[in-house]
């Protein structure tokens, strides 16, 4: 028997869980730890914040979804992690100290190194957690009219809030038959920008355009101020309402085992494994591939990260990859929403824009809504 041990309740943690669930045999013991026991659909936070939707639309409770699943969940922090000797360093309710494994999922997301933008943890909004998104919906609620910034901080790894955020204030100002400027930022020349962001911010100008939504590039924000965003230059500019993307790296569990870069990003090859350890794979926003950290992108990790797994456990060949691939959707809330793909170890870029894609996105959370309503134990896929 083979005790498998999947570090993270985000969209790579539990889709990993549910496929070795479906494919290891029943001897083997697999096992989720989580440091929350809800599972949030983060792609609708937006809609949450502009009460298109309600938080329990929009998540489960993972430990009754792993019922059925056979998956024992585990409610704690993880404090560190030991490749050398195979054990995790726990801290919470269900357990507390060292829990060994056979095989490891390393997904535990990234942190958000607000530290690194002075002043952002007191005067900056964001939309990556149910609270943070309670308190912008909030703000929203007392913003009527000034200077809306709406944007990216270096080292951010997340371009479609920002863009469909700015849309949704636009639409939101236009009902109330009130007025404001809305400015989207994003911190890089387009040169030093990460692969794909460029190509998506050429795609949605004209949108923005169309909303009267000013595009300011090459504005790094490097302190906030309770009125000011000031820049590495010295340029400062006034705002009103502010919603940021902070910076992103790494978390700690696995610090001065060599096996991350500068910033924490775990080093995985295109099978997921972890370089220069064995029985370990990571996926999701943990890992150090170049671009955006997206959700779809996790799905896809987590699903090649289990196959491999499996088959290494069986003494089959490991032969699952993954194609890093930028695919998502920009919800306008109209007939500019956009579809953009682009394959970020090639060349191809496909963008197609309509109404259909908006209706696309929300159709896919409907779905998600149904079926956690109808069971309380199926995962978004």
């Amino acid at each position: 028997m083979a005790n498998v041990l999947i570090l993270g309740g985000g969209f790579g943690g539990v889709v990993a869980a549910e496929r070795l669930a479906r494919t290891l045999a029943p001897e083997h013991q697999i096992t989720l730890v989580s440091r929350s026991n809800r599972f949030v659909f983060y792609p609708a936070l937006v809609r949450l914040a502009f009460g298109k939707c309600e938080v329990e639309d929009i998540s489960y409770d993972v430990r009754e979804a792993m019922l059925d699943r056979r998956v024992r969940f585990i409610q704690a922090e993880v404090v560190r992690v030991d490749p050398s000797a195979r054990k995790v360093t726990l801290a919470g309710s269900d357990v507390s100290g060292e829990i060994e494994y056979d095989y490891l999922i390393y997904a535990l997301g990234r942190r958000l190194a607000t530290e690194d933008v002075p002043g952002f943890f007191e005067h900056a909004h964001h939309l990556l957690g149910v609270a943070a998104t309670l308190r912008f919906k909030e703000a929203l609620h007392n913003f009527h009219g000034g200077h809306a910034y709406i944007g990216s901080c270096p080292g951010a790894r997340l371009d479609v809030p920002v863009y469909e955020t700015a849309f949704a204030l636009s639409r939101l100002l236009e009902e109330r038959g009130e007025q404001a400027q809305i400015t989207v930022i994003a911190p890089e020349h387009p040169a030093d920008a990460q692969p794909g962001s460029t190509d998506l911010a050429r795609a949605v100008r004209p949108a923005l355009e169309a909303h009267g939504i000013k595009f300011l590039q090459d504005f790094p924000i490097r302190k906030i101020t309770a009125e000011h965003l000031l820049s590495d230059d010295g340029l400062k500019l006034e705002y009103d309402l502010l919603m940021l993307v902070p910076p992103f790296e790494g978390t700690s569990a696995l610090a001065d085992t060599g096996l991350t870069n500068k910033k924490g990003y775990v080093r995985v090859d295109q099978t997921m494994r972890v370089c220069d350890v064995e029985r370990m794979y990571a996926v999701g926003d943990a890992v150090y591939f170049a671009g955006a950290k997206m959700g779809h992108m996790a799905v896809r990790q987590a699903e090649v990260a289990a196959g491999n797994l499996a088959a290494e456990l069986e003494g089959r060949a490991a032969d699952a990859v993954y194609e890093h691939e930028m695919m998502l959707v920009v919800d306008e809330g109209g007939k500019d929403s956009l579809y953009f793909h682009k394959h970020l170890w090639g060349d191809e870029t496909s963008v197609r824009q309509g109404r259909f894609w908006g209706w696309v996105k929300r159709v896919r959370e409907r779905y998600f809504q149904v079926q956690h309503a109808s069971s309380g134990r199926r995962m978004f896929r």
